[in-house]
């Protein structure tokens, strides 16, 4: 049975409060960190710089619709 408890954690790598779906690392494939940092390992596995990554998280962050 599915539950609609909201858990809320600190991600190790950058210390942000989250509560969304976290990602699993790409450093130890066990570790769950927040979205934003799961994208940024994602990016730089693609050998995206640091500048660009933040233009794309700026990019999702400005199309997520809150409520």
């Amino acid at each position: 049975m599915q539950t609609n408890e909201i858990r809320v954690r600190v991600c190790p790598k950058c210390g942000k409060i989250f509560s969304e779906r976290g990602a699993v690392s790409r450093v130890d494939n066990v570790t769950i960190i927040c979205p934003d940092c799961g994208t940024r390992e994602a990016l730089e596995s693609i050998c995206v710089d640091e500048t660009e990554q933040e233009k794309i998280l700026d990019t999702i962050h400005s199309s997520i619709r809150t409520y």
